[in-house]
């Protein structure tokens, strides 16, 4: 083996360290308590599916994906998301059983990377999927269980933007001139290249009124405050009145406030449908979570039901929690020498069973004695006093 790849890993992976790992299992633990105790059962899919169903399915572009092959010749893929394989699922044998579904997940997924750029190529998402029910109070559901997840973790300042992807396809739809156009205006939105629609917009030499309109409502959809205020931008649409109810539903769990409206907003998860939304908050650069309605992913695998559900990035929301004081959890070495290894194995026992976490070191073995022991906040030493660590 080369030297020079022995310690490297392939582009975009990442080691977890131990005390990352178990920041990890201690959000797992909190959220899956907090999920279940809301009715959402957990659930496990494989990490390796067929690239003919969750792969295409998936809302993940080709070049994202990593792809194998099995000894039967079939293509398969490592699932790029969570959403796609609870969908087949689903409705392969579990809508059969219950409807409507409430599940939850905490797995890896996996979306290869052309070029380093820090980004990871594998990351835990935890989230929920609502799959079965159709209403705006299913929607509100899922928004207000996100909302209070991350309450539950103690965070405050954060932010939930709420679109709508029907009422956006409208507006584009009404105010170009071919599907081309089309695209190329929502990609723009996908990169939040605001700059780049109002520029391509000029540049389609549309009639006037339909390019001032466009531009209009780049300037007002943004940051809505009363969703009355775009009805001049859409046609008579239900989606419109759903999303008020939405906003009122809202209110009445008294969570407005982190609440904002923004029209404008666009997925590259191409299976969402209805609403739509993100969530960001302070501590972190990039988008914690999303989520929506999806139902016409449901009809790709033979069910017409609705669903609707949400995901959060558990690196991006530990990045979050960094700024909240950490207390340092207690722990004890029993050190001993050779011969009094069965005194050191019956105290350690004593301690384990009063429920301290307890480390047991040959005393010998230890090549610098105080760097190990400032990892204690105890120390006992078989045979002397019991003395405190560093």
């Amino acid at each position: 083996m080369s030297s020079i790849k022995m310690f490297e890993k392939p582009l975009g992976m990442r080691d977890t360290f131990p005390q990352i790992y178990e920041k990890v299992e201690a959000v797992r633990h909190a959220g899956r308590d907090f999920l279940y105790k809301r009715g959402y059962e957990f659930i496990k899919t494989p990490a390796v599916e067929y690239f003919d169903t969750v792969g295409k399915a998936s809302a993940i572009a080709d070049a994202h994906l990593f792809k194998l092959v099995d000894s039967q010749g079939n293509t398969l893929v490592l699932r790029p998301d969570m959403t796609t394989p609870i969908a087949r699922v689903a409705t392969s044998k579990l809508l059969k059983e219950m409807i409507p579904l409430r599940l939850a997940y905490f797995a890896s997924v996996f979306r290869a990377q052309e070029a380093e750029g820090g980004r990871p190529a594998e990351f835990d998402q935890m989230g929920i999927e609502l799959i079965g029910d159709q209403s705006v109070f299913a929607d509100a559901e899922v928004i207000v269980t996100a909302m209070e997840l991350l309450k539950h973790f103690k965070l405050e300042e954060f932010k939930i933007t709420i679109g709508h992807a029907g009422i956006l396809n409208c507006i584009l739809q009404d105010y170009t001139e071919s599907i081309e156009q089309q695209t190329t205006l929502r990609t723009l939105l996908v990169q939040r290249n605001y700059v780049g629609f109002e520029e391509a917009v000029e540049s389609f030499d549309l009639p006037k009124a339909k390019s001032d309109a466009l531009l209009q409502f780049i300037e007002e959809a943004m940051n809505v405050k009363d969703i009355r205020d775009i009805e001049k931008y859409v046609r008579k649409n239900d989606a419109l009145e759903y999303m008020q109810q939405l906003a009122q539903l809202l209110e009445m769990a008294d969570l407005a406030d982190y609440v904002a409206f923004d029209f404008t907003l666009s997925s590259h998860m191409s299976y969402y449908t209805g609403m739509l939304f993100e969530v960001f908050a302070v501590g972190s650069g990039f988008l914690l979570g999303n989520g929506g309605r999806y139902d016409g992913l449901l009809e790709v695998f033979g069910s017409k039901v609705g669903a609707t559900g949400f995901s959060i990035r558990v690196d991006r929301l530990l990045e979050t929690l960094n700024g909240q004081s950490e207390k340092r959890q207690e722990a004890t070495v029993v050190l001993f020498e050779e011969e009094q290894f069965e005194a050191a194995l019956l105290k350690v026992k004593t301690l384990r069973a009063a429920g301290k976490l307890a480390t047991l070191q040959l005393r010998s073995s230890l090549v610098d004695e105080a760097a190990f022991l400032a990892y204690f906040t105890e120390v006992v030493v078989v045979g002397q006093e019991e003395v405190g660590g560093e």
